[in-house]
C-alpha cells in the first residue's frame, strides 16, 4: 500500500510540473511581441465600411464593431474569433496569410456581401 502511494505521489508531482510549464508557453503566446494594431468596422445593412486589415505577425488585433444600421456581428476564420456590436475583441495575429471576416448574424437578402480579408504578413 505504501508503494502505491508513493509512485501516485510522483506522478502527481509530474503532472503538477508539466502543467505549470504548459501555462507558461500559452501565457506567452497570448502576448504578441509586434504592435497593438486597432481597427473600428461599421456595419450597415450589407456592407462593412473597412473592407481590407493588414497587419504583421505577432501584431496585437483589437476590433471592436460598431452597428451603425442592423443587427451585426462579425467573425474571423481562422482566428476563431467573433465582435458583437459596440464591443471589442484582442487576438494576436500568430498565423500568417489572408483570412476571410464575414457578418455572423443573419441580417438579410444582402447578408452574403458582408466580407472583409484579414491579412497577416
Amino acid at each position: 500500500m505504501k508503494k502505491w502511494l508513493i509512485v501516485l505521489t510522483v506522478i502527481t508531482s509530474i503532472l503538477f510540473v508539466s502543467a505549470c510549464g504548459k501555462a507558461e508557453e500559452g501565457a506567452s503566446e497570448a502576448s504578441g511581441s509586434g504592435e497593438v494594431k486597432e481597427f473600428t468596422i461599421d456595419a450597415t445593412n450589407f456592407e462593412f465600411d473597412l473592407k481590407e486589415i493588414k497587419v504583421n505577425k505577432g501584431d496585437t488585433v483589437k476590433v471592436t464593431l460598431k452597428n451603425s444600421e442592423g443587427m451585426h456581428a462579425v467573425k474571423f476564420d481562422g482566428y476563431n474569433k467573433e465582435v458583437k456590436g459596440d464591443e471589442t475583441i484582442e487576438f494576436v495575429a500568430n498565423k500568417t496569410g489572408e483570412f476571410e471576416y464575414i457578418c455572423s448574424i443573419f441580417c438579410g437578402a444582402g447578408h452574403d456581401d458582408m466580407v472583409g480579408k484579414l491579412i497577416v504578413e
